[in-house]
C-alpha cells in the first residue's frame, strides 16, 4: 500500500514513519507533507494514495480544509492530540484516531483495519463527512462532560465541581486537587477512566500520572531533549514533565 503522512512536526513525522516501517513493511510512505498548502498542491498532481496518516491542526490551517477541497476515497488514520472527544467516533468504518505519542499496538490495529478496506476495495465510509464536520466544528458536538465528582470524607459524600479541580494525580490511588489546594481520593481505577469524562479543551493528560486544568498552569519551561517542565500555580506548585513526544501536542493545546 502506498501512503502519505501529513504532519508539520518533523520529529513526529519521522518517528511515525519509522514505526510504520517496523509494523507494516508493505506500507510504503511515498511522501511526507508538512502543511495544508503543500498537501493541496500534492493532490493536484498526484494520484490518491491507498492510505493517509494525518494530523488535524497544522501550522497553516485545519486538515479538514483539504477534505473539503478533495473527495478522497482512501481511509484516513488521524494521528493527533487535537479534539480528543472524537476518538470513539473515529473508531468505526475503518477510520481510526490515534493520540500522540502513537502507541505501536494501536497503530498496527489501525493499519490492519485500513488494509482490509483497501484490499477488499470497500467504499469509503458514508458517514465520514459527518464525522469530519463534528471534529472541524467542536460546537456541533453534543457530548456532555462530567460536571462534578463525588468524594467520600468522614463517611460523607461531598460534591466537587469539575471546574474547581486543578488536577488529577495518580499515586497508587487516584486523587483530585482543587485550585484551593484541597486533596481528595477518587473512587476510580485508572486515570484513563477519569480522562474520558473531562473536556479535552480544558484538561490535558500531561503524562501517565497527571491530568491538568489549563488554568492551573503557572509556567512552562523547555528543557533538554525537547521535553517540557510544567509548574502549577500555588498553592499546588506541583512540577510535571511533558515528554518530547507529547510536547508538540501540548503546545497546540495550550497556545490556542
Amino acid at each position: 500500500m502506498n501512503a502519505i503522512i501529513i504532519e508539520d512536526e518533523t520529529l513526529i513525522a519521522k518517528e511515525l514513519q519509522h514505526k510504520i516501517g517496523q509494523l507494516a513493511p508493505d506500507v510504503k510512505i511515498i511522501e511526507v507533507l508538512p502543511s495544508i498548502k503543500t498537501a493541496t498542491k500534492w493532490f493536484l498532481i498526484n494520484k490518491e494514495p491507498d492510505l493517509i496518516f494525518a494530523d488535524i491542526q497544522l501550522g497553516d490551517g485545519n486538515i479538514f480544509e483539504l477534505f473539503e477541497r478533495y473527495e478522497l476515497k482512501c481511509p484516513v488514520v488521524f494521528t493527533t492530540a487535537y479534539d480528543e472527544f472524537a476518538i470513539k467516533a473515529f473508531r468505526v468504518n475503518g477510520v481510526d484516531y490515534l493520540l500522540k505519542p502513537v502507541d505501536k499496538d494501536e497503530l498496527k490495529k489501525a493499519i490492519d483495519k485500513c488494509r482490509v478496506i483497501v484490499e477488499s476495495k470497500q467504499p469509503y465510509p458514508t458517514d465520514i463527512h459527518q464525522l469530519l464536520k463534528l471534529v472541524a466544528n467542536p460546537q456541533l458536538n453534543t457530548q456532555s462532560y462530567k460536571e462534578k465528582f463525588i468524594v467520600k470524607v468522614r463517611n460523607q459524600w461531598l460534591p466537587i465541581l469539575t471546574k474547581d479541580i486543578a488536577c488529577f494525580v495518580r499515586d497508587q490511588l487516584n486523587y483530585l486537587y482543587t485550585f484551593e489546594g484541597e486533596k481528595y481520593i477518587l473512587d476510580f481505577t485508572t486515570l484513563d477512566e477519569i480522562e474520558e469524562l473531562l473536556d479535552p479543551k480544558i484538561y490535558y493528560r500531561a503524562n501517565r500520572q497527571a491530568i491538568i486544568h489549563i488554568e492551573s498552569i503557572q509556567s512552562v519551561k523547555p528543557v533538554e531533549n525537547q521535553k517540557l517542565i510544567i509548574t502549577l500555580k500555588p498553592p499546588l506548585k506541583t512540577v510535571l514533565d511533558i515528554s518530547r513526544e507529547k510536547a508538540p501536542g501540548f503546545k497546540k493545546w495550550f497556545d490556542r
